[in-house]
């Protein structure tokens, strides 16, 4: 290759990244929300049944994790705390650009997973137990294969059965071939094929997947939980709103005429009560006088 075609060819690479570049800083500021992706052992299968599915609602671009470095870097200036996503990008990351609600994102996102079973090398999404109970195995070098990975096993019925929850890796720790293995044997698919959303920018703040990952059942529970106590502690503190108001009021009516009536004030509104109760103490004081 002449030096005329290498210099070309330098000049061509170097436009390339300047236009990956520009790309990135038009889509975040075309759509208000930019995504971190992890694209670690991503089938292409996988990731392409993904682009087709969001692509209706998102944008994705995969490139060199160093362009998404100065691409934020060039972003940080119109954007405020867009560059805090340094910090979440992977050694293999993808930028995911839309104008839904983050949570939402997450939620599709995290719906379109699919189980997979665990290779060696993988790092565990969260620690993994071997619970006890029957396996399909039959006596024999089973015994000592489970034992060697920490697993309590013995007969029970002519099979080998797991006698207590064992957890064999902790959550973020390798997984070991021998280990990968048997869980496969064992029917247990802990990881998930999809894609990995690891945080998300939006107006200067950035959600990491631990605040997106929402239980939307427990969400919803512990909220009517909040409502509820916040309710009661605005009735006992007479803490008057739109929502107190009127229960306060009946309260304060139920209390005043409680009193009244203990202390027989005679109002017009009290009249039928006060003589019902003055008719049931007479009847009382005439049950225990003797009868002649």
């Amino acid at each position: 290759m002449s030096r005329k075609d290498r210099g070309k060819k330098t000049s061509n690479a170097a436009q390339e990244k300047k236009d990956v570049i520009k790309k990135i800083q038009d889509l975040a500021k075309k759509y208000p929300i930019v995504g971190v992706l992890n694209m670690h052992s991503l089938p292409a299968a996988q990731l392409a049944r993904m682009r087709s599915q969001l692509r209706q609602n998102v944008a994705m671009l995969m490139t060199k994790k160093s362009l998404i470095l100065l691409a934020l870097e060039k972003l940080k200036a119109s954007q405020k705390g867009i560059e805090q996503l340094e910090k979440a990008l992977p050694e293999m990351p993808a930028l995911i650009f839309t104008k839904d609600n983050p949570f939402a994102l997450f939620r599709t996102i995290k719906k379109n997973k699919s189980k997979a079973p665990a290779k060696a090398g993988q790092l565990a999404p969260f620690d993994i137990i071997i619970p006890a109970g029957p396996t399909p195995f039959a006596p024999g070098p089973v015994l000592s294969e489970l034992a060697q990975l920490g697993i309590k096993a013995g007969v029970e019925g002519g099979k080998v059965a797991i006698k207590v929850d064992s957890t064999v890796v902790k959550l973020g720790q390798p997984i070991k071939l021998a280990l990968a293995a048997m869980l496969v044997r064992l029917g247990i698919e802990p990881m998930e094929i999809g894609l990995d959303l690891v945080a998300v920018y939006e107006g200067g703040m950035i959600y990491p997947k631990s605040v997106l990952d929402i239980d939307d059942v427990k969400f919803m529970s512990d909220l009517t939980t909040a409502a509820s106590w916040a309710f009661n502690l605005a009735m006992e503190a007479v803490y008057l709103s739109k929502d107190t108001s009127e229960p306060l009021l009946q309260k304060a009516f139920r209390e005043a005429k409680a009193v009244a009536l203990e202390g027989a004030v005679l109002e017009p509104e009290l009249m039928e009560e006060l003589l019902a109760k003055a008719e049931r103490e007479a009847m009382a004081v005439e049950s225990e006088l003797p009868k002649s």
